[in-house]
């Protein structure tokens, strides 16, 4: 019973941890690409908050389900679908790192050109292309993870 009681929630988390990332990443996608600094600024805040709370969690809770289960079930960690799993999962956290500071740095700057009644800055900008370019890779390693983790296939 405790397996399957960790296993709900391992899955309900993941499911917290990419859907918060897709819907805070589409959110400050469109505010950005709107140019309206006041929404940017809003948008902005709230997916600050949203990744602290939701994305942070979850990002910490998964290794330590994950690892629990694992542990638990005895599946041997060399090699295949588990393997490549932890392996995504590391190359996903490493690009979410820098996104949290990122979205800190544009919203920062956003609230402040909103309080000037300023366009967005350049600085903004960098931070959202380098905010888009980490992204992608940590979007289709949690695709692929999840790919994994159900099909579980031969590697």
């Amino acid at each position: 019973m405790a397996y399957l009681i960790v296993k709900w929630l391992h899955v309900l988390s993941s499911t917290l941890l990419f859907g918060t990332g897709i819907g805070t990443a589409f959110y400050l996608l469109v505010a950005s690409l709107n140019r309206d600094v006041r929404v940017v600024a809003v948008v902005a805040r709230y997916v600050v908050i949203a990744d602290w709370l939701f994305t942070a969690t979850t990002v910490v809770f998964q290794p330590l389900s994950g690892f629990w289960m694992v542990r638990w079930a005895r599946i041997p960690w060399s090699g295949g679908w588990l393997g490549w799993s932890v392996l995504l999962y590391a190359l996903a956290v490493a690009c979410w790192l820098p996104v949290v500071a990122l979205q800190v740095r544009m919203r920062d700057l956003a609230a402040a050109a909103a309080a000037a009644e300023a366009p967005l800055p350049r600085a903004y900008w960098r931070a959202f292309r380098a905010w888009v370019a980490l992204g992608v890779p940590a979007f289709f390693a949690f695709v692929a993870i999840f790919y994994l983790m159900v099909v579980k296939p031969p590697l």
